[in-house]
């Protein structure tokens, strides 16, 4: 345990439920390894207290604040400013404190891809992605996706409404596949990203895995169980895949530049990330 004192930086995480979160365990280890007198703490928020949060980091002069569901779309309208990503998205996942203002920043996307590039070398320019899902983590990787270089990014969605409002953050190469094209979509895809809570203790997959063919790359968002259930169909058909350990660890390193202006010990917040996950099964 690192000594805390009257110096010692408070960061943290606000959501609900927030008791399983990793976050804690990923964060404290990076501050560790790279000596910083920071402590990161993870706060229980009930739906609609994200005002008396956001005005908890300003009176406590919070170093930095990660915010997970329910709260991301209300901390986007309560920061001072935010990001590109973070006002295209309507969406924070990330607060820093900047020269007495506090910044909104989205960084699902880049996390997104930071995992693919470490994990398996993939270049999102030029490929063909189909994405499963319409929330916020759905539409950072579509929006991340089609700014990356992506040729088409086809989004998959029970609600087409709110399809259409993912597939948009693609630009021109985003679109809606509809039901009847979905098999079609997956056929022609390079890389299939399930971004929705599908395997996420249900033992489910978000559709068929025999659509899948070697060669083609799958990515999980899910990272518990592990391997997550289409992880798991998908190295049965001999697709390389990839969980959602490596998003959530990459989505923190780049919180971690923006708090603290270092570059992340991403295999000191791996390990933990590992560790702590371990614990649970």
């Amino acid at each position: 345990m690192r000594a805390i004192s009257g110096t010692t930086r408070l960061a943290g995480v606000i959501g609900a439920p927030i008791r399983h979160s990793l976050s804690p365990a990923i964060f404290n280890a990076a501050f560790a390894a790279c000596d910083l007198d920071w402590v990161y703490l993870a706060f229980e928020v009930p739906p609609g207290d994200a005002p008396a949060a956001i005005a908890a980091m300003r009176a406590l002069e919070m170093g930095g604040l990660s915010v997970t569901m329910p709260h991301k779309d209300a901390v986007a309208a309560l920061v001072d400013r935010s990001t590109p990503e973070a006002d295209a998205l309507g969406a924070v996942n990330c607060v820093a404190s900047v020269n007495d203002e506090l910044v909104g920043a989205n960084t699902d996307g880049p996390g997104f891809l930071d995992a693919l590039a470490a994990e398996i070398a993939f270049d999102a320019r030029g490929r063909r992605v189909v994405v499963f899902g319409a929330g916020g983590a759905a539409r950072a990787i579509v929006y991340s996706l089609a700014r990356a270089g992506a040729a088409d990014v086809a989004v998959v969605n029970r609600s087409e409404a709110r399809a259409d409002v993912a597939a948009a953050l693609g630009g021109p190469v985003g679109r809606v596949a509809a039901a009847a094209t979905v098999a079609e979509a997956i056929a022609g895809a390079d890389l299939v990203v399930n971004a929705t809570s599908v395997g996420m203790g249900d033992g489910q997959t978000p559709f068929d895995p025999s659509l899948l063919t070697p060669g083609q790359i799958v990515a999980d968002v899910v990272y518990h169980p592990t391997p997550t259930p289409l992880v798991a169909a998908a190295g049965e058909r001999g697709v390389e895949a990839i969980g959602g350990l490596g998003m959530l660890v990459h989505q923190a390193g780049h919180a971690f530049r923006l708090w603290t202006g270092i570059a992340p010990p991403l295999e000191a917040m791996t390990t933990a990330a590992r560790t702590a996950l371990a614990e649970r099964i």
